[in-house]
């Protein structure tokens, strides 16, 4: 596959265009990494493809090789990495709460101690999130605005 990339004036809007054969599975990588950039992650329910506005997301679990999004009424499944969701998803109020967990900050309502120096966090949407306590200082980090 062929890259081009052309400079254009910064009063006009820019596009990224793809030029493809088919739409394949690459192409839909490609475009799915470009729109978790712009914030929104590419999910699948009921064998139909959503765009998920990463604002939407309440948190995204990694369950036996699958990863999963969370949104207040829904589950889609991703073809990403919880790893590569880590690394797209920095500065957007997302923190790694546990090995198989990424949390979004402003989806918590509030925030209890729980057994073994571990929390939970209670979701605007009712559910309860694990804090591991390995992951407990990053917590208060970046609860405290210190977070990198």
């Amino acid at each position: 596959m062929q890259t081009k990339i052309t400079r254009i004036d910064k009063n006009k809007p820019e596009m990224l265009e793809i030029h493809c054969h088919c739409i394949s599975d690459e192409v839909r990588e490609i475009v799915a990494f470009v729109k978790s950039r712009q914030g929104q992650l590419t999910g699948t329910a009921d064998e139909r493809q959503y765009e998920i506005a990463v604002s939407d997301i309440f948190y995204i679990e990694a369950v036996d090789n699958k990863t999963f999004l969370y949104t207040k009424d829904r589950v889609y499944e991703t073809r990403q990495k919880l790893y590569e969701l880590e690394e797209m998803l920095l500065g957007k109020h997302f923190l790694r709460v546990s090995k198989s967990t990424l949390l979004n900050l402003m989806k918590v309502s509030a925030i209890k101690p729980a057994l073994n120096s571990r929390f939970t966090a209670v979701l605007f949407s009712g559910e309860q999130v694990v804090i591991t306590r390995k992951y407990v200082p990053e917590l208060k980090k970046a609860l405290k605005g210190d977070a990198k």
